[in-house]
Order: C-alpha cells, then sequence, then structure tokens
C-alpha cells in the first residue's frame, strides 16, 4: 500500500471511530428531560447506558465470526448503517423505540470497538502506538462534540431532546460513504486456526483475563460520568447547560490524554509505571468531587477526563502490544472487549440503583475509588512486558 492509500485508509478509520461515542456521550446532559417525559426512575434511566455495554459484551465475542466471513470492511461498513438505524429508531416517539434504538445503536459501536484495534495491528504494524493515540483521541473528540451539543440543539435551536439526539445520524451516514471505498484497501487478518478453538484457549489464559478486567474497570469509570456527570452537577446546585459543557470538557481533556498516553506508554519496556500514575490522578479527582466546592469543580472533571481518555488508549494499546500476530489481535479484541464490558455494564445501573437508595453522590464516587483501586491491581499484571 502507497503512502496515499495508507492516509486516506487511517482517515477512513479516524472517521469511523469519531462515530463511536457521540450516540452515547449524548444521553447524559439530557437524561433528565428524557426522564420527566416518559417518568422513568434513576435506575431505568441507568438502562440507556447499559444497555450498549451489554450489546458490547456480547457482540464482541461473535463479531470474529463476522469478520472470518465477510472481511474487516464490510463488517465495518454494515456496522455504521446499523448505527444510523439505531440512533433514528431511538428518536421514534415512545419509550419502547428508546430503549430499542439505544440496543440497535449499541450493537453497531461494538463492531467498530473491536475491529479498529485488528486493523491497526494489520495495516499499521509500525505505527501501533500513534494510531491508537489518533484512534481514541478522535473517539473522545466525538464524545465531546456531542456532550457538548446536545443541550443547545434540544434547547436554543428548538429540536427536543428527540431532534439532537437524531442529530448524530447525520454524521454516521457520512461515515458509510467515506468508509466504501477503504474496504478494498484493506489487508484483513489471515484465518489459520478454528476461531473456537483460539477463543477457548485465550479464555483460559490469566494474561487475558488481567487485560480484560483492567479495560472493564476502564470502561465501567468511563461510562458513568459519560451518564451521570451532569445529575451530579445539576444536584450541586449547577444549571442543565453548565452540566452539558462540563461533560464536554471532560470529554475534551479526554482527547488530550488519549493522544498523549499511548504514545508514551508504547516507548516504555511495559505500562506498569503508567497504569499507576494514571490510577492516582484518577482517584484524587473522584475525592475532588465529592467537594466539589472546594475547589474549582472544573479542576477534578478536566484531570478525571485526561485519566479516562488515557486509561482507554492504553488498554486498546496492550490488545496492541500483547498479541503476537493480527489474528490473534482481533481475538483478543473480541474477548477482552466482551468481558470488559459485561463487567463495565454493571456500573451505570448501580450507580442509579445507589442514587435511589441513598440520593447522595458521595456513596456512588466512594464506590467508584473502589474500582480504581481494585483496576490498579488488574494493571499492574497486564502491564508487563508479555505475550498472550
Amino acid at each position: 500500500m502507497n503512502k496515499t492509500s495508507r492516509f486516506w485508509l487511517l482517515f477512513g478509520v479516524l472517521f469511523l471511530a469519531l462515530n463511536l461515542r457521540p450516540a452515547l456521550s449524548s444521553i447524559g446532559p439530557l437524561i433528565d428531560e428524557i426522564g420527566r417525559t416518559f417518568n422513568l426512575s434513576e435506575s431505568l434511566l441507568g438502562l440507556l447506558t447499559t444497555l450498549p455495554l451489554i450489546a458490547f459484551g456480547v457482540i464482541s465475542t461473535v463479531t470474529p465470526y463476522f469478520t472470518k466471513r465477510f472481511g474487516l470492511g464490510q463488517t465495518l461498513l454494515w456496522s455504521m448503517v446499523l448505527l444510523t438505524a439505531g440512533i433514528v429508531i431511538r428518536s421514534l416517539e415512545g419509550v419502547f423505540f428508546l430503549y430499542l434504538g439505544t440496543t440497535i445503536l449499541g450493537i453497531a459501536i461494538a463492531f467498530g470497538n473491536v475491529l479498529i484495534p485488528a486493523i491497526t495491528k494489520n495495516n499499521f504494524p509500525n505505527k501501533a502506538g500513534l494510531v491508537t493515540s489518533l484512534h481514541s483521541a478522535t473517539m473522545s473528540f466525538g464524545a465531546a462534540l456531542a456532550a457538548g451539543l446536545s443541550v443547545p440543539l434540544a434547547r436554543d435551536l428548538n429540536l427536543g431532546w428527540e431532534g439532537s439526539l437524531i442529530t448524530w445520524a447525520i454524521l454516521s451516514f457520512i461515515a458509510i460513504f467515506i468508509w466504501i471505498p477503504q474496504i478494498k484497501k484493506i489487508k484483513n487478518t489471515t484465518t489459520t486456526r478454528s476461531l473456537k478453538v483460539a477463543m477457548r484457549k485465550l479464555s483460559g489464559s490469566r494474561l487475558v483475563w488481567q487485560i480484560a478486567i483492567y479495560m472493564g474497570l476502564q470502561s465501567l469509570a468511563f461510562y458513568v460520568i459519560l451518564a451521570w456527570l451532569p445529575s451530579i452537577l445539576l444536584d450541586y446546585g449547577y444549571n442543565e447547560e453548565f452540566g452539558g459543557w462540563m461533560l464536554s470538557l471532560s470529554q475534551a481533556s479526554g482527547i488530550l490524554g488519549a493522544l498523549a498516553i499511548p504514545v508514551w506508554a508504547a516507548s516504555q519496556k511495559d505500562q506498569r509505571s503508567v497504569i499507576t500514575l494514571l490510577i492516582v490522578v484518577e482517584v484524587i479527582s473522584f475525592i475532588g468531587l465529592m467537594f466539589p466546592h472546594s475547589f474549582p469543580v472544573y479542576i477534578w472533571i478536566a484531570s478525571l477526563g485526561f485519566v479516562l481518555g488515557g486509561t482507554f488508549g492504553l488498554a486498546l494499546l496492550l490488545i496492541v502490544l500483547r498479541a503476537p500476530d493480527s489474528e490473534t489481535a482481533a481475538e483478543l479484541s473480541g474477548i477482552v472487549q466482551s468481558i470488559g464490558y459485561f463487567l463495565a455494564a454493571i456500573g451505570p445501573f448501580i450507580i442509579g440503583l445507589i442514587q435511589d437508595l441513598s440520593n447522595n453522590w458521595k456513596y456512588s464516587l466512594g464506590f467508584l475509588i473502589l474500582v480504581s483501586c481494585y483496576k490498579l491491581v488488574a494493571g499492574l499484571q497486564a502491564g508487563k512486558a508479555q505475550k498472550v
């Protein structure tokens, strides 16, 4: 592949990545308004974030079956078609379509989550750290854009929450046409073994479980913040628009983390020191959020966003670094993200349940601190220089 083709393939990959978070991050700033529309409890609102994570877990397991039959490019193309459909269905009238569309778009995003690391391993083997940084930073940018614009779209343009959410179907629709010319440029993985046997062997590896737990707990914290940060700030006395912009700030600072951390981590012999530093900052940020009026709240939100963006990029990088070849990378990405997202799926629901019972965000933030501590234990094992 020449440099021009490689550039356009990278552009296509990054445009796909841009679409993997707006459908999710656009919900948080509008979640209270959605709850009032359908008279939903905090636990049921938490399902709007939990359902995509369950879809991530289920689909991540079976994604390699699709790629071995249809190839990476075709599978990603149809995932964008499915994402567009899911976003549209979610905005139709009625609570049934709200949850159905949320599930469908979660299925679509799951394919992109799993397959982009495999494309990185196979098509950019000597630039894994850089491409992973660009990929995760682009996802963070998409999340920040949607989080910041959700309330202005709903209120300033009088689109309502339904119109605000459906806006992001435009972006995924454009992605379909950008991706089509890139399909023929992709170097697909070479199938050399039974997928069933490979997945069984991977699931028996302690290293695989350590990477999966690290990724799962990282995603748990990320999606809790994505779903509940505006509500936390609302209860602290800030308005909904401020909550939306603070969520956007967390995602924007995540862009910097996603750009810097994977490149730094890839330059190290192992990643344990990087993991430790990130989790220390994460815990300090959660403690700061418990006392939001002691210091400007945006300090804690920006530092937390930087860490969560960086740890997500690092989790993806661990998949690439720990896989000895591109076929294993696709299989490892599938099983790690399946286990990880099933683990992450309990987060938004548990936080909603804690709030229903206590109505005090300090308990929820304390739970996230415990999660961070266990993430450090798993991360110190996953960060060792070794191969699956």
